[in-house]
């Protein structure tokens, strides 16, 4: 998932409470251990392991939502079939087997799904406790590994962002740190992504869907804006009856908030596809499809508490602004290793 440079920090408001008491047990945990001499060092590099605690525990948080309303719509299906058995009225025989059978079956149904659900939980759970031992993990002793370890979470995030999906892969498991990066998150991403670059608003508005508590919340426009795509996708085919339907079914509902967008879309059913209007030309370029894929970008790291920026990116643009003082001259061979990792990255 490739994300341009964009300001740095989290997108979210600010750390949840067990997200920040994770962290604060992780960094005393360490430092109990750790002689004075390293003190500072630690504490300034476990300050900056925000994401790798919270995008575990969003995603987790998501999968338990995710199975609750799986299950609360199974259990909803089962207690009115359950009704509408007992309503019959001297059913026969056949009848009554039929729908016990039935009934069995999502029963059955119902057990598969609450034991997927629940693996998944556990895998998610593990994924959180397998990063506070690592974060608990470091002191004086390891802590060369520990950064060695960092350096390669860094570099698979990198890959990550910029859609080298195979060689994160790789990377990641033959560094057997596959429960310290996020590569199935940003797979799920990169399914949005390619969807929205084959001008496909599908994957993109189930995702919105989804998460829709949290961008509404977020007062998230990216659901309106994918709406304002499709709508213009159908002006663009000619199909102006259906535009207005579909204007009146999913665009009337954000006039209140968002009245002068809507009637400036509205007016292409005046101006067409192949208006001279630079004002309404604009939105039938497709540069709008980049567009929805940047700002999908944005919601994705906003929602999971990711920098919206690599974290490669940010480690070396401290370490450069860094070395305007002569304090830190003693790392500069680190720090170089760090740029020509950055620019071998962006070249390949």
């Amino acid at each position: 998932m490739e994300i341009d440079p964009l300001p740095n920090g989290s997108g979210s408001v600010g750390t949840t409470i067990p997200e920040a008491a994770a962290t604060t047990t992780a960094a005393t945990a360490a430092l109990k251990t750790t002689p004075s001499s390293k003190l500072s060092q630690l504490t300034e590099s476990l300050k900056l392991e925000h994401q790798l605690l919270r995008v575990p525990f969003e995603h987790y948080k998501k999968t338990i939502r995710a199975n609750h309303r799986a299950v609360e719509k199974e259990v909803s299906s089962v207690i009115s079939s359950v009704a509408d058995v007992a309503d019959c009225n001297e059913p026969s025989k056949e009848d009554a087997v039929l729908n016990l059978t039935s009934l069995v079956s999502r029963l059955q149904g119902l057990k598969r799904k609450l034991e997927e659900g629940s693996r998944t939980e556990n895998l998610q759970a593990q994924r959180c406790r397998a990063r506070l031992d690592h974060l608990e993990s470091v002191d004086a002793e390891n802590l060369s590994e520990w950064n060695n370890v960092r350096l390669k979470r860094i570099l698979v995030d990198y890959m990550l962002r910029m859609s080298y999906y195979d060689t994160a892969m790789k990377l990641a498991e033959s560094s057997n740190i596959q429960d310290l990066v996020d590569i199935d998150v940003f797979q799920e991403a990169k399914k949005v992504i390619d969807a929205l670059r084959n001008q496909e608003v599908g994957p993109a508005l189930a995702w919105c869907v989804d998460n829709k508590s949290r961008l509404k919340k977020s007062k998230s426009k990216f659901e309106f804006q994918l709406r304002l795509q499709e709508f213009i996708e159908l002006v663009r085919a000619e199909n102006h009856m259906r535009a207005i339907l579909y204007a009146r079914r999913h665009l009337a509902p954000w006039g209140a908030t968002h009245l002068k967008e809507l009637q400036r879309v509205m007016a292409t059913l005046a101006f067409r596809s192949n208006t001279g209007c630079a004002k309404y030309k604009v939105l039938f370029e497709p540069k709008q499809w980049d567009f929805l894929v940047d700002q999908f970008k944005q919601e994705f790291c906003r929602l999971y508490g990711m920098t919206l920026e690599p974290l490669l990116n940010i480690y070396l643009q401290a370490g450069l602004s860094a070395l305007k003082t002569p304090y830190p001259y003693r790392d500069c061979h680190s720090l170089t290793a760090y740029g020509f990792i950055y620019i071998y990255l962006v070249t390949l």
